[in-house]
């Protein structure tokens, strides 16, 4: 089967790319890269002639609300209409568990994302996911001197493969609508994974925890983050991600 992935150039598309090689489909990768721009549209409907199905795995760096909205919203609605004109059957796309309890400017734009999805044309399945085991090396990566500063959020990190393996299990289903979400096997707080990844890596720097605050500071310590309905379990535990990853 034909499938696009939009965002196959990013951590998890590769992972979805080389998912569906696995399952025998043939994987579009939908990017700049490959001379589609998600955001206005261009290249769209010629990279989907032929595609049964899409999995959208976009994404975009930001806090910002407007900025996180504006994409989500316009790359949402170009996927949904360009794939129904050319006669997809099904968009999965990958979501964020939690982004209704906690109103950070990038989860508004996933919700966004997902409102367009369920109103838009075409039949959907939706996947919320958990924070990968990726995320705390962002935050290191990012910070220049000897402190990083971590929020303290409460989360049960999922393998980012398993996400994928996820997503792609979907493929040539029926849609589902949502889901059932999938987290990791343990639940941790990021200081202390923050910690364990300046281990591995060997570097001199502090983590400083911070709260943030209001409501989206209470929800992320709190547990807000952590799926809370029947869910899907991943089994890569931290620890194993690192010992992989920095052995």
């Amino acid at each position: 089967m034909r499938v696009a992935v939009a965002g196959g150039t990013g951590l998890v598309g590769k992972l979805v790319v080389a998912e569906l090689d696995a399952a025998g489909h043939e994987p579009v990768v939908l990017a700049r890269s490959t001379g589609v721009d998600l955001v206005s549209g261009d290249g769209l409907p010629g990279r989907l002639a032929g595609c049964a199905e899409i999995v959208d795995v976009t994404n975009i760096v930001t806090l910002r609300r407007r900025q996180a909205i504006g994409f989500f919203a316009a790359t949402a609605h170009n996927l949904v209409t360009a794939g129904a004109e050319a006669g997809v059957r099904q968009v999965i796309t990958l979501s964020i568990v939690g982004i209704d309890d906690v109103d950070l400017g990038y989860y508004a734009g996933k919700r966004t994302q997902e409102e367009v999805v369920r109103n838009g044309p075409l039949p959907w399945s939706i996947l919320r996911a958990t924070q990968f085991h990726q995320f705390p090396e962002t935050l290191i990566d990012d910070t220049r001197g000897p402190f990083v500063i971590v929020p303290s959020s409460l989360s049960q990190p999922v393998a980012a493969a398993e996400v994928a393996r996820a997503l792609v299990a979907q493929v040539g289903q029926e849609p589902a609508k949502y889901l059932p979400p999938i987290a990791g096997p343990e639940t941790m707080r990021m200081p202390d994974m923050a910690r364990q990844l300046v281990r591995a890596k060997g570097l001199r720097k502090v983590v400083v925890p911070v709260r943030l605050p209001g409501r989206v500071g209470r929800g992320m310590a709190g547990g807000a983050l952590l799926p809370h309905e029947p869910y899907t379990q991943g089994t890569t535990t931290f620890a194993q991600y690192l010992e992989r990853s920095f052995a």
